[in-house]
């Protein structure tokens, strides 16, 4: 199964990410993700066999302790583009307050989950919730504008846990199912 490590969003937030991605609704080449599985992915782990599921958990658990991060809020709210405003190929709204903690549970997971043997993630690490994808560049010029010249604010939520997910390809794209909780 196609798992990867996150922060889910609540339900409460999605009505503020899909007002963000109305304000990107007019730009062509956009496929947009669906505001109610928004998340800020920690860790993409690719193909996880069941049979290693507890041995994930393991290391997750230990990377949790690890981070010394007791439950938190964040806030989401910023816009931002990977890789760059020349050529982009996600849109994404950020975390504000929150990030910190965030990237020391992202940094936490990382050294547990390389050292049982998953590959170490080749970017720096930016907390962030996906809005939409850039298939083609028709509607770059728009994107651009919007990024630069809007900040909007989806909200403040509090952070508990991470979750283990798995993601399914459905019709309407990617479905997501919650494998196992880890406790802040």
């Amino acid at each position: 199964m196609r798992c990867f490590l996150a922060v889910d969003l609540p339900d409460s937030l999605a009505a503020g990410v899909a007002a963000v991605q109305d304000r990107l609704s007019d730009a062509d080449g956009l496929r947009f993700t669906d505001p109610a599985g928004a998340h800020v992915t920690l860790k993409f782990l690719g193909e996880l066999p069941p049979d290693r599921v507890d041995e994930v958990g393991d290391a997750v658990e230990s990377a949790v302790d690890a981070a010394g991060v007791a439950p938190f809020d964040a806030s989401v709210g910023g816009l931002g583009v990977f890789p760059s405003l020349d050529y982009i190929r996600v849109v994404w709204v950020g975390v504000d307050d929150g990030a910190a903690e965030l990237t020391r549970l992202h940094e936490a997971i990382e050294r547990e989950t390389t050292a049982i043997g998953f590959d170490p993630e080749g970017h720096d690490f930016t907390p962030h919730v996906t809005l939409a994808r850039m298939d083609d560049a028709r509607g770059k010029d728009l994107v651009r504008r919007v990024v630069e010249d809007e900040s909007p604010t989806v909200g403040t939520f509090r952070v508990r846990e991470v979750r283990l997910k798995k993601s399914e390809r459905g019709p309407d794209g990617p479905e997501y199912e919650t494998v196992t909780r880890f406790s802040l």
